[in-house]
């Protein structure tokens, strides 16, 4: 047992863990949950067992949401889970329950709404507080070990000071949470069977919305982190649609087609799309579409083929048509089982070497501009095949991460590829032909393919969800 889980985290440390520490979790068939088996928090599965537990003693449940490919769900891991101060506080006081995200989707959309109607914004892993009858309390993120870190309070002093409130206010506390769980449900179920088609000016204040939240000048909505959000452009391309055959204000349709042929346009040439091995990253950390989170799910690049897919049909832009290309070959060579059907996801974090003991975010997919040299050496005039690259996707000799972008310095002094897709600007700032910079930029993505697949490859999580097989 320990030898198979020395060999997946290829780290001395998890091998202690697993000497030291093996958890109910072991037992479960949830990778994201397996991940957790070896912490020296007593967690338990969402169920009767962990539900008694608090009722019979009295106390509050700390309710941890993830998935095995979530970046920030292995930060608090590593962090806060495998730290034996924290752990400790946890098992005297709480009642500690892990829940896979994509294999309870009920509980965490339930839980979801709780965080996303108290607080700004929602996320994963989800950290939730609860009465023994499952009321929630206090709901958030991502916390750091400390208070020092983020910004953010302390998961430690957190804990503490909900264990003091507990024991001070229990009563209250149950009794202003009291009720919570009917609201949500009944909040959610009226979204759901809502049978009325909406009207036409819900749909014009919708635009209007979109319109108002766009970024004229790297595409997108809003500000970072920016998410493809697929749905969202599906809406603006079905309004445009619509607002035709009613012959209304071309003017409508035509923004809200430009908005979403902008917007993958600027995705597609970005680091958010991996440049040499295809498919999307699930999220940018910044407004450019640059620096990423790394994790590929394959429910956003199956939304973003219908969305890359319906844009082509309406701009016959051949950069969408060759990036819808791009995403059906990086699911059917990466995703897809040999018998049938679609794994759910890639890793963030992998080993930066084989002989690394840690991984690290992005490690797969970032760059050395000395190695990039040392890799594309062949010379063109005065130059070699290395310049034109990195001219073309923006590499930089200190790298290219913006240090807000890389809070644990795992980018640093490393490029994430990203390019304007401008070769004709290529070519004439090395004197070249933009034919010859189309040659080098091909060849140069094969070389670099070639390499980066002998690197440890980001762990992929096998679960084959059937909700995800049919996604449009």
């Amino acid at each position: 047992m320990y030898s198979n889980r020395v060999l997946t985290k290829n780290s001395y440390f998890v091998f202690l863990m697993a000497q030291r520490y093996t958890n109910r979790l072991a037992k479960e068939k949830s990778s994201y949950l397996q991940q957790h088996a070896n912490n020296p928090v007593d967690w338990y599965a969402w169920g009767n067992e962990a539900f008694k537990k608090a009722k019979d003693e009295n106390k509050p449940i700390f309710l941890s949401i993830g998935y095995s490919t979530c970046h920030w769900c292995h930060v608090m891991e590593h962090e806060s889970f495998e730290n034996p101060e924290i752990a400790d506080i946890l098992n005297k006081y709480f009642v500690s329950i892990k829940v896979d995200r994509e294999e309870r989707p009920d509980v965490d959309r339930v839980y979801m709404t709780y965080l996303q109607a108290t607080q700004e914004g929602g996320g994963w892993p989800l950290s939730c507080f609860l009465t023994s009858k499952l009321q929630p309390f206090f709901a958030g993120t991502y916390f750091p070990p400390d208070t020092r870190y983020y910004g953010r309070p302390g998961f430690k002093q957190l804990l503490t000071s909900i264990k003091d409130t507990w024991d001070k206010k229990r009563d209250e506390i149950e009794k202003g949470s009291s009720g919570t769980i009917n609201q949500l449900n009944e909040a959610l179920s009226a979204t759901s069977i809502a049978s009325n088609l909406p009207s036409t000016n819900c749909i014009l204040t919708c635009f209007k919305y979109f319109a108002n939240d766009f970024d004229d000048l790297h595409a997108g909505f809003g500000t970072k982190p920016k998410f493809p959000q697929p749905v969202n452009l599906t809406f603006l391309l079905t309004c445009a649609s619509l607002s035709h055959q009613k012959g209304e204000d071309p003017s409508i349709a035509q923004l809200a087609v430009d908005m979403v042929k902008t917007t993958l346009k600027q995705m597609s040439l970005g680091g958010i799309n991996d440049q040499l091995g295809k498919g999307f990253h699930r999220y940018s950390t910044d407004e450019k579409w640059h620096v990423p989170h790394f994790e590929k799910m394959l429910y956003d690049n199956a939304q973003l083929a219908t969305s890359y897919a319906d844009t082509y049909a309406i701009t016959k832009d051949e950069l969408h048509a060759q990036t819808l290309r791009d995403i059906l070959f990086y699911v059917e060579h990466y995703l897809r089982h040999e018998q049938g059907g679609f794994y759910s996801a890639e890793d963030a974090d992998s080993l930066p070497t084989k002989e690394a003991k840690k991984k690290k975010e992005g490690a797969f997919y970032a760059w050395h501009y000395d190695d990039l040299q040392k890799l594309l050496s062949e010379k063109i005039s005065d130059h070699t095949h290395a310049d034109v690259f990195c001219h073309y996707f923006q590499c930089k000799k200190n790298g290219n991460v913006d240090p807000m972008q890389d809070p644990h310095d795992e980018l640093k002094h490393q490029n994430i590829l990203i390019t304007n897709g401008d070769t004709e600007a290529t070519a004439k700032h090395f004197n070249i032909t933009k034919a010859e910079v189309e040659q080098i930029l091909d060849q140069s993505k094969q070389i670099l393919l070639k390499h980066r697949e002998q690197r440890p490859r980001p762990h992929r999580d096998e679960k084959i969800l059937a909700a995800w097989q049919v996604i449009r």
